[in-house]
């Protein structure tokens, strides 16, 4: 498009520095927040008002910034389920029933030791804990081999498979917190027991060990992918899975061993809602709120580009909109669903904005391509010697 003598057009970028992602992702934000802040004026609300709410409760509260810490470390854990499956080209749309898998494994630990039916368990925190999270890791990790094992060896469509898993896993759990459910309240509540005092986790100013996690995996995940034989192999599959195999990278072993992984961390991630925040401590009532919550974990790692660091400030931001927004929805009488209006605005904006990940708008002066002659005639501008 030409403006006078200037040019408007786009162009394909053949890179993009991780500073670039980062700018249009930040301008991205910005703008979606100046949309919604439409939905504050509807409502009679100043929009400097309601973003000071949300952002000053959910990042400097000494009430809200522990809880969005919280939904933090669980978004982190969700969305690196995602990463590590997505980056071998492969969906894992199953972090809700990994996730319910997950869950029901560290319970059983607790079950078994009779921690259902005393306030003390019979094993020693430190050693149950930990026996609480290999549970969570491995039965997350059970459910995420069917899809990894049924789309490596048969081609099933994994988006499929675990769909119907995520079904499987909630049904199995709600049977087991029912009433006359293995898991159900003593109180009779359609919910789970609650862990006993002795396996509380550890907390640092009302956060959980479990922070320590969720880095430890970005951490683990950036060495994996960007110094590791398997993390080659992993991209590469992603990248072109014929030519992978070809190359001799077994689609097996990279689809399973990538469903496994993402499992784990998606059981990890049930471990740290149900077991590890402070005041839950049981699969609550709501459980299948997290359950859906963990599908934000798909959308934070198309944003960061499957990038393990650049997770970490996209989780961050998420998991403080979703505290904060939840909050003014009550302070400043707002309706129902507001935490989630700004959260679906703001993922259509960041998802919508990928399109400058591969395209720049460039706006350039043109130069003349006709020009009149000393005769009055017109003729063609030479563009030699320029």
């Amino acid at each position: 498009m030409r403006i006078a003598s200037y040019e408007l057009k786009l162009e394909k970028r053949l890179t993009l520095t991780n500073w670039g992602a980062a700018i249009i992702s930040i301008l991205a934000v910005i703008f979606a927040l100046v949309l919604f802040s439409l939905i504050f004026i509807l409502a009679d609300i100043s929009p400097a008002l309601a973003y000071q709410e949300i952002f000053s409760y959910a990042f400097v509260s000494p009430f809200g910034l522990p809880l969005t810490i919280n939904r933090f470390i669980f978004l982190l854990l969700c969305t690196y389920a995602f990463i590590i499956p997505f980056r071998a080209g492969l969906w894992n749309i199953g972090m809700t029933g990994q996730l319910y898998a997950g869950a029901l494994g560290a319970f059983a630990v607790v079950f078994i030791f009779g921690g259902k039916a005393s306030r003390n368990a019979a094993l020693a925190p430190g050693i149950l804990i930990p026996l609480m999270l290999i549970a969570a890791a491995l039965c997350g990790a059970a459910v995420g081999a069917i899809a990894g094992f049924l789309r490596g060896k048969f081609n099933v469509n994994e988006i499929v498979v675990t769909m119907m898993l995520n079904f499987i896993a909630f049904w199995l759990v709600a049977e087991m917190i029912k009433e006359g459910g293995a898991f159900m309240n003593p109180g009779g509540r359609s919910e789970s027991f609650e862990l006993p005092y002795s396996v509380y986790p550890p907390v640092i100013v009302d956060v959980p060990f479990t922070i320590f996690l969720a880095l430890g995996a970005a951490v683990l995940l950036y060495v994996l992918f960007a110094k590791t034989r398997i993390g080659y192999q992993i991209k590469a599959h992603g990248q072109n899975p014929a030519a992978a195999s070809y190359a001799g990278i077994s689609t097996v072993k990279i689809s399973l061993l990538v469903f496994i992984m993402g499992g784990a961390l998606a059981g990890l991630a049930a471990y740290h809602y149900f077991a590890a925040v402070p005041g839950v401590y049981k699969i609550s009532r709501n459980y299948g709120y997290f359950g859906d919550l963990a599908f934000y974990g798909i959308i934070c790692g198309l944003i960061s580009l499957g990038d393990a660091l650049a997770a970490i400030p996209v989780a961050l931001l998420f998991g403080g909109l979703s505290i904060g927004g939840r909050y003014v929805q009550g302070k400043l009488h707002l309706d129902f669903g507001v935490d989630y209006a700004l959260l679906g605005v703001l993922m259509i904006t960041l998802v919508a904005f990928q399109f400058f990940y591969r395209y720049k708008i460039v706006w350039r002066k043109t130069e003349a391509s006709t020009a009149l002659s000393p005769g009055g005639d017109i003729g063609l501008a030479t563009r030699r010697g320029r």
